[in-house]
C-alpha cells in the first residue's frame, strides 16, 4: 500500500476532476451544471452567466484533472483543487433548500455529492504532503529511547 497508495490517489483524483470537468464541457450531460453554474453566477454577482461558468469550470477541473493524471506542477495543481473545493463548498450555504432535506441532517442527493467533497479533499493534503519530500513508507520509523 505504501508503494503504490499515493500514485492510485493520485491518479483516482484525476480521473474523477477530468470526467466531471469533461461532463461540464457538454451542455446538459452534468448532473450539477445547474446547481454549480447558478452557485458561480451568485457568487460573481452575475458577473459571469451561468452557462459561461460551467464551461469554465469544466475547463478548470479538466486542467486539474490533468495535473494529477501526468503528476506534473502538483504544488500548483492541488492548490487549484483546493481552491475549486472551497467553491464546491459554497451550494451548502448558498442554496440550503437544494442541498438539504432537513438542514443540516439529512442531504439531498446534491448535498451529498457536495458533502463527498471531503474524502477528495483529504486525499489531496495526503498528496499534499508529499509534494515537497514527504513520504509514506511502509515499515515503521523505531526511534532510539531518550531515558
Amino acid at each position: 500500500m505504501a508503494d503504490h497508495g499515493l500514485m492510485l490517489m493520485r491518479v483516482a483524483l484525476g480521473v474523477v476532476y477530468l470526467w466531471f470537468g469533461a461532463l461540464k464541457l457538454v451542455p446538459g450531460l452534468s448532473p450539477a451544471e445547474s446547481l454549480a453554474g447558478r452557485t458561480l453566477e451568485v457568487i460573481t454577482f452575475g458577473v459571469i452567466p451561468s452557462g459561461t461558468a460551467v464551461l469554465l469550470l469544466g475547463v478548470f477541473e479538466t486542467l486539474i484533472g490533468l495535473g494529477l493524471l501526468i503528476g506534473i506542477w502538483m504544488r500548483l495543481t492541488l492548490g487549484l483543487l483546493l481552491v475549486h473545493m472551497l467553491g464546491t463548498l459554497t451550494p451548502l450555504g448558498l442554496f440550503p433548500a437544494e442541498t438539504f432535506e432537513v438542514f443540516p441532517f439529512a442531504p439531498t442527493l446534491e448535498g451529498q455529492y457536495i458533502i463527498k467533497n471531503a474524502v477528495l479533499i483529504a486525499g489531496a493534503i495526503i498528496l499534499g504532503a508529499t509534494v515537497r519530500g514527504g513520504r509514506i513508507q511502509s515499515e515503521p520509523v523505531h526511534e532510539a529511547s531518550s531515558r
